[in-house]
């Protein structure tokens, strides 16, 4: 059995057996011995170096006859800038030194720009250093939403490490690292991956065949539709939301008399995304028909009567029979048909008016939620922008009392198909009017760095709630995201704010404090990222061994 040299201690001593003498003390916890008297402290030490440095090796011991590796493949990208290198370290390292005691203090949280930095280096096109490649699998093992970025930028050479370490097996999984595709210019290696790959690896397949040759994609699908498992056909009819146009309306079509319920549905939500399709303008004529002008007494109005069944053909279009708990089925049937009409049909129904004219009219006897949420339903389905502003309504009305939906999750959805800087500014408008009590949703579809307005208007609302005496903790959230989303540009300006204010009587105690602590972390984050990001603009700084 080989040994640690000069310590007598078997090499394949697990890692855990010297944490546990360390904490217990060698005396009541030796390690076993090759032969003489128990190792001592300073052979557990020398012992514990040793195992130190395999383990930032990623090594293990093996018999001395054993052949050696074969060596990592090349990998062609750039190296970090000797900064940026630092700088990885450091996040890497506190990564797991999370702060005492319940207050964040006023340094930055490091593990929370950790994806930003990777994101930032991928976009630079930089390869990971060698000997940060243990460190950066560790920190993918124990957090999955990092190997997304992780392991590209580990790339081939982070594969190959993963290989001799049973912890970072699940980097060679395809789900890990996403599905490994052939080139789709070579139509036989595509067939052959189509018939004989795992299903991970044909739906990433189909997935980027959808987004060259759309056509071709379908084509694929149709080979092996009707031998494909129920659950699998639902994942590959999903990923034709890709490219989806008129050209697969006659499969979805067929897709509706599908034996599985959840592919009947999702290829009618398709087929209603796609206006002049035919299931669309059989779901026009029936929403019409329930939905009208009412002009009596010379004022318009909608009047609604909701349909009495739902009769075959209507379950074959993908409406849902039976309610969940608590709707009634005339109002769940009449919501599905409003949902699944294309939207155009409504200026015409309604004698050309817009969208924003017709979300204003009164609609009769209590409809006008369900039937807005309707319309709200169609708008994101259909992504239709006009729509969406109509429902939105101006920023400044509360929630409750808009055109639309009260739901903040709907809201957020609306805001998403509008374009980012329209949609940054009605969410600066809705925290200057509201504050930030509703707003954390909206401003998560909001893009990063946030706009200079959406910016001001957030700081502006925590400044207002800061000297309200309001608990700082209530707004930790956004805090949070204006730490990872505001313009680092706004550091020097916010610099006044981190100040301890003077206390009210009626302020929650300690509140300044917090506040204070809390305004301080934002400016030093927001100065990190600014210096995070000079750092990997700042082209080669230095060599290192896998230069």
């Amino acid at each position: 059995m080989p040994t640690t040299a000069m310590t007598g201690i078997p090499a394949n001593t697990a890692w855990d057996d010297l944490v546990t003498s360390a904490l217990l003390g060698t005396d009541r916890r030796p390690l076993p011995r090759t032969g003489g008297p128990a190792p001592g402290p300073a052979e557990f030490l020398a012992t514990a170096a040793v195992h130190t440095v395999r383990r930032r090796a990623a090594l293990r011991p093996g018999a001395p006859e054993a052949e050696p590796p074969v060596p990592a493949p090349a990998d062609p990208r750039p190296p970090l800038p000797a900064a940026a290198r630092r700088r990885l370290t450091q996040l890497l390292a506190g990564r797991s030194s999370p702060p005492s005691g319940g207050r964040r203090g006023t340094a930055p949280d490091l593990t929370e720009l950790i994806p930003q930095w990777l994101a930032s280096a991928s976009a630079h096109g930089y390869r990971a250093p060698a000997e940060l490649l243990p460190p950066l699998l560790d920190a993918a093992r124990a957090r999955t939403d990092l190997r997304p970025h992780i392991l590209p930028f580990a790339g081939p050479r982070g594969l190959w490490l993963a290989g001799f370490n049973p912890e970072w097996r699940f980097a060679l999984r395809p789900s890990a690292r996403g599905a490994q595709r052939p080139d789709t210019s070579d139509i036989d290696a595509v067939r052959l991956l189509w018939e004989e790959g795992l299903f991970a690896e044909r739906v990433a397949l189909l997935g980027a065949l959808r987004e060259q040759d759309p056509d071709e994609a379908r084509h694929l699908l149709l080979g092996t539709w009707p031998d494909e498992r129920a659950e699998d056909r639902l994942m590959f009819l999903d990923s034709l939301r890709s490219g989806l146009s008129h050209a697969d309306e006659d499969f979805l079509e067929q897709a509706l008399a599908d034996r599985s319920r959840n592919v009947r549905a999702t290829a009618a939500e398709l087929l209603s995304a796609l206006p002049g399709s035919r299931l669309a303008r059989r779901m026009a004529a029936r929403a019409t028909s329930c939905v009208n002008p009412d002009r009596t007494d010379g004022a318009v109005s909608v009047a609604v009567e909701a349909p009495h069944e739902c009769d075959a053909s209507m379950q074959r279009d993908g409406v849902v029979p039976a309610p969940p708990p608590g709707r009634g089925e005339r109002s769940w049937w009449l919501g599905q048909l409003v949902e699944a009409a294309p939207l155009g049909v409504w200026r015409g129904k309604f004698d050309g008016r817009t969208a924003q004219e017709l979300v204003s009219l009164p609609v009769a006897d209590g409809w006008a939620g369900e039937l807005h949420a309707a319309w709200c339903r169609a708008a994101m389905r259909q992504k239709d922008s006009e729509w969406a502003r109509a429902l939105l309504g101006a920023p400044s009305i509360p929630p409750a009392n808009g055109p639309g939906t009260a739901s903040l999750a709907e809201r957020s959805q609306l805001l998403a198909i509008l374009p980012p800087a329209e949609r940054a500014l009605w969410v600066a408008g809705f925290v200057s009017a509201h504050g930030l009590s509703e707003a954390f949703q909206l401003l998560g579809v909001c893009a990063v760095p946030w706009d200079g307005p959406l910016g001001r208007a957030v700081v502006d609302a925590l400044d207002i709630a800061r000297d309200a005496g309001s608990y700082p903790w209530s707004f930790s959230g956004v805090m949070g995201l204006a730490e990872r989303c505001l313009d680092p540009a706004e550091a020097d300006r916010l610099a006044v704010l981190t100040t301890t204010p003077d206390e009210r009587e009626d302020a929650s105690p300690g509140a300044g404090g917090y506040w204070s602590e809390a305004f301080q972390r934002l400016v030093s984050t927001l100065r990190l990222r600014a210096a995070m990001e000079a750092e990997l603009a700042g082209g080669e700084g230095g060599s290192s061994p896998d230069r």
